[in-house]
């Protein structure tokens, strides 16, 4: 789920955006925010607000397509992605385009439409797939008439949607940088339901013309976890099982045994991989972090790792340069 430095948010954003992210039955007390107090103090955190745009996607080629809320990238030829960097999560769409047909992998937080940059982007008929079906992953999958999921219980009971009341704190005013995008009715802001149209499982393929790609089972992070593999060209999306920052593990369904084995099965596709492309803050990372972070989580699992609390029912769980967000 949110990704922005989680260290950091844990000081920067309100405790209770975190219990929504989450899903959270306990509410815990709210902090006050840099943003809403004005402090500039040595010690605060640097906000997600002043890290923007992060270095590795600077680096990328922008595509204009005319939005103030989505910042589109060419990662390489065929490959979009629809980023949302002035909302906390960073949630990061993508839009790979074949010779006959388009996937739609995630569809952000659901804030602004995003289908019409979609279709500034291709004119191909487009199917949705996405990583896993937490909220800020599904945001637009509505807008499609095509999508693709899991067949799991928790894809199931997501596809009804989350009230405003489970996901108010994710349109609060320090969620944003300078505020929400223009037009958004944040006061009924919800995940809205959606129609799958199939149901895919592990090591399906998906044929888009010149290229193809395959659905890789990766549970952990959630039960309907995948990542998406594309063997001709060496790249992987991740979801949320690989993202640079604090790696998010305390979630209901978040099974970390199983987070283990997915990531032991990515990881020896390291030496065939040119990229990876995670599903918040930075577009690209390279295909070795997979196998620093399977080394990680083995050593926490044995349990080491330096602990530090962080708020009600979590801990923080740091090995080298590897940072994980557990339950206690």
């Amino acid at each position: 789920m949110p990704r922005s430095l989680a260290r950091s948010l844990v000081a920067i954003i309100p405790a209770a955006h975190l219990c929504a992210l989450a899903a959270c039955g306990e509410r815990p007390a709210q902090q006050a925010s840099p943003a809403a107090t004005g402090s500039t103090s040595a010690t605060t955190p640097v906000s997600w607000c002043d890290q923007l745009p992060r270095p590795a996607n600077a680096a990328l080629e922008v595509v204009d397509v005319g939005s103030d809320w989505y910042t589109v990238y060419r990662v390489e030829p065929g490959v979009f992605a629809l980023m949302e960097p002035r909302q906390f999560q960073e949630a990061i769409s993508y839009l790979i385009v074949g010779t006959k047909r388009a996937l739609l992998f995630d569809t952000g937080i659901g804030l602004v439409p995003m289908r019409p940059i979609v279709e500034r982007l291709t004119t191909l008929p487009v199917t949705v797939l996405n990583s896993h079906t937490h909220f800020d992953h599904v945001g637009a999958n509505a807008e499609f008439t095509d999508v693709y999921a899991m067949d799991t219980p928790f894809t199931r009971d997501n596809e009804r949607g989350r009230a405003h009341a489970n996901l108010a704190d994710e349109v609060a005013p320090t969620s944003f940088c300078g505020g929400p995008p223009s037009g958004a009715d944040t006061a009924a802001f919800r995940a809205r339901p959606f129609t799958v149209t199939r149901r895919v499982s592990d090591g399906d393929s998906i044929a888009l013309g010149d290229r193809t790609v395959v659905v890789l089972a990766a549970p952990g992070h959630t039960p309907d976890a995948i990542a998406l593999h594309d063997p001709a060209h060496g790249l992987l999306w991740t979801g949320d099982s690989y993202y640079d920052s604090t790696i998010w593990l305390f979630t209901p369904g978040t099974d970390i045994a199983a987070y283990e084995r997915s990531m032991t099965r990515l990881a020896a596709l390291v030496p065939t991989l040119r990229r990876l492309l995670p599903a918040h803050n930075t577009a690209t990372a390279e295909p070795t972090r997979l196998t620093t972070v399977l080394r990680s989580v083995r050593t926490m699992q044995a349990g080491g790792g330096v602990r530090i609390p962080e708020g009600e029912g979590r801990e923080s769980v740091r090995v080298d340069d590897v940072t994980f967000m557990i339950a206690r």
